[in-house]
């Protein structure tokens, strides 16, 4: 800056006012050329840091969706098993006489066994809920993960009233007529232990119990809107998930 006052001052006293103007002209050029370069620099530094806070974001993401694709895959496949366990009951079993019926189709008439999928969310809500979601560029990944949540909230919804139909209608429903030792397994209780207070079941009550029937029908219909859910909201997951991994591998 010192050289560039010298230079000014030497031709100001010279009096080529012209050969100055020039001389400031090109002072200035240089003055927004270097601005230009910094901001540039600066710009570049941002960019660079906003995606390796993008490839974070993606990269929890990612590893949270395809948990969910290995919960949802098995949860398909014990919808599907309790779809066919609860048809068959309907169709063969519940008018079939009580003298008549084996082991293992007692145990598919007090089937209530319900292990709900215990999905994740936290990667998607930290990003629809914090400003991650400034960081990703692409506007279809950015629609996806948006209308996630509310795939993911469906689900849970349709999994909570199967939940209520098993635990509030069904099983109060088997347990009025069956034997509490038909109910339990060894693996849980000595048999020797629930002989003394536990009664002889009643399946032909139970299979005749209008509470049961509705209560089994009603389990049905939810179940199966449940594996259409189901298999849907794998469709989405793998869907973000690809695109993901194309942002990943940009």
């Amino acid at each position: 800056m010192r050289l560039f006052r010298k230079i000014r001052r030497k031709l100001l006293l010279s009096g080529k006012i012209r050969n100055y103007l020039i001389y400031a002209l090109g002072e200035i050029l240089l003055i927004v050329i270097g601005v230009l370069i910094a901001w540039k620099i600066n710009n570049l530094n941002e960019l660079r840091k906003n995606r390796i806070v993008e490839l974070k974001i993606y990269q929890s993401l990612n590893e949270e969706l395809n948990s969910n694709l290995v919960l949802l895959n098995a949860s398909i496949v014990s919808y599907t098993e309790n779809t066919k366990i609860i048809e068959n009951t309907i169709d063969n079993i519940i008018d079939k006489l009580p003298s008549k019926l084996t082991e293992k189709e007692k145990r598919s008439i007090i089937y209530v066994n319900f292990k709900p999928t215990k999905l994740h969310y936290g990667a998607v809500n930290s990003i629809n809920t914090t400003n991650k979601f400034e960081f990703i560029e692409s506007d279809m990944l950015k629609d996806l993960i948006a209308a996630y949540p509310n795939e993911l909230d469906n689900f849970q919804s349709q999994e909570t009233k199967i939940e209520n139909i098993i635990v509030n209608r069904l099983q109060p429903a088997i347990e009025k007529y069956v034997s509490l030792i038909d109910m339990l397994t060894q693996r849980e209780f000595k048999v020797s232990s629930v002989d003394s207070f536990s009664t002889n079941s009643n399946y032909a009550q139970l299979l005749k119990s209008r509470a049961y029937q509705n209560s089994l029908v009603d389990r049905l219909l939810q179940t199966e809107i449940q594996l259409t859910n189901a298999i849907n909201l794998r469709d989405k997951t793998q869907t973000i998930a690809y695109q993901l991994s194309k942002e990943l591998n940009n």
